[in-house]
């Protein structure tokens, strides 16, 4: 499973920390940006670049990172085929992975430190989605609104 990951200034400090420990995981991950820190950059355009990835890519899951979590979040769920929460505890991460497919785990960095954010990633890689058909039906109607918007 390929893993793309993208944060703007508020979330920079956190994602590098992050690329590490993916990496030390031994996870594929592809890093979106930003590159350094700027104070001046604009979260759409990482949220835009992770999402775009992921929706080309089938089995690809992606992590985005600002201040909130919020903005990623709207901006990820543009992206045709995204479907992106920003996590708020683990249970609703394994709920949004297992029931609504989640491909994107939006994370507020001034809301969560290294360790919970290694959780909540932990729990958005390990959960599976579940092929009930109630969950199914609910996700075609989704795509068939979103194929039709």
């Amino acid at each position: 499973m390929k893993l793309f990951i993208g944060a703007d200034h508020r979330g920079f400090s956190l994602k590098q920390q992050l690329l590490s420990w993916l990496k030390q995981m031994g996870k594929e991950i592809s890093d979106c940006g930003a590159f350094e820190f700027n104070s001046k950059d604009d979260y759409p355009d990482f949220a835009f670049d992770v999402a775009e990835n992921v929706a080309q890519q089938q089995d690809a899951l992606g992590l985005v990172i600002c201040g909130s979590g919020v903005g990623v979040t709207i901006a990820a769920n543009k992206v045709r085929g995204i479907r992106a929460i920003s996590g708020c505890n683990l249970a609703q991460i394994e709920h949004g992975r297992e029931a609504d497919n989640i491909n994107i785990l939006a994370i507020g960095a001034d809301y969560v430190n290294f360790d919970l954010a290694k959780q909540m990633i932990k729990t958005f890689l390990q959960s599976q989605p579940q092929t009930k058909e109630r969950f199914l039906r609910r996700l075609e109607k989704i795509a068939h609104y979103h194929s039709h918007a």
